[in-house]
């Protein structure tokens, strides 16, 4: 009998064992950074128009990886205090004339989402095709970098937000006309659904096989507008977006069915 007590710890044990060893450390280094940027650029040590530092830069002093660089830079678009220049770097804009700005980290409400997606379904379909007409040598490598990006994240177990909106932003960029870029700049890496609203998407498994579905989708899109087939581009956008649409308007119907 003293024998199976004492066992009783020792698996117990060994179960807490396995399951510390999936979890994360809470990572808090993101914020610190734009905390710092922030508050660099509201004091006005960083005026508008004025160029932040490099990654390599930023990295180095703030002894952080890129990864971190690149979400806390994302985050600081999200909220309006820098815009991305392609070829030319990050810069401040000004806050203090910014315009609206729609914030679904504030509210993160599935209604919220809804209308988001609708409206890239109105912005992204046409940028998508125009990409497949005018994107250069350099902007099809930019999209394939993040489509890469995407995957590394995916085998690390992460949701790839950052990356998912590096690669919708690269084929803006890549339509030629400013304005498709800069309306996403201004939407934020919050136009990626899952960022905003912690929906269910099952076992860790089977998150991974819904994102490796959407990234499949994506390789459509980029061949589309790697073989400059327009037709093509416009039409794997508009069933990528559309299907997202569709999950997440089942959502809110049931949620709304209980509720909640």
């Amino acid at each position: 009998m003293t024998r199976q007590v004492e066992n009783v710890p020792s698996a117990q044990g060994s179960g807490k064992l396995a399951i510390l060893r999936r979890l994360r450390p809470v990572r808090n280094l993101t914020l610190e950074v734009v905390e710092q940027i922030a508050n660099e650029i509201r004091s006005g040590n960083l005026p508008p128009g004025s160029r932040l530092p490099t990654e390599h830069e930023l990295m180095a002093t703030l002894g952080v990886s890129r990864t971190v660089v690149r979400e806390a830079i994302a985050a600081l678009r999200a909220e309006g205090l820098v815009i991305s220049r392609q070829g030319a770097g990050v810069f401040v804009t000004d806050a203090s004339r910014a315009p609206l700005r729609i914030s679904l980290e504030a509210s993160g409400s599935l209604e919220d989402i809804l209308h988001v997606m609708e409206l890239r379904l109105a912005i992204e379909v046409e940028a998508a095709a125009r990409a497949a007409e005018r994107a250069s040598e350099e902007h099809l490598r930019s999209i394939e970098t993040a489509l890469s990006e995407i995957e590394a994240a995916i085998s690390r177990g992460e949701p790839a937000v950052n990356e998912d909106f590096a690669f919708h932003n690269a084929i803006a960029v890549a339509s030629g006309n400013p304005k498709f870029s800069m309306m996403l700049e201004f939407l934020g890496r919050h136009i990626i659904p899952r960022q905003s609203i912690r929906a269910s998407i099952g076992t860790p498994k089977q998150q991974e096989q819904y994102l490796r579905r959407i990234q499949g989708e994506h390789r459509h899109i980029f061949e589309a507008i790697r073989s400059k087939n327009p037709t093509g581009a416009r039409r794997a956008m508009r069933s990528h977006l559309t299907g997202s649409l569709s999950r997440y308007r089942r959502l809110y119907e049931a949620s709304s069915a209980r509720g909640t």
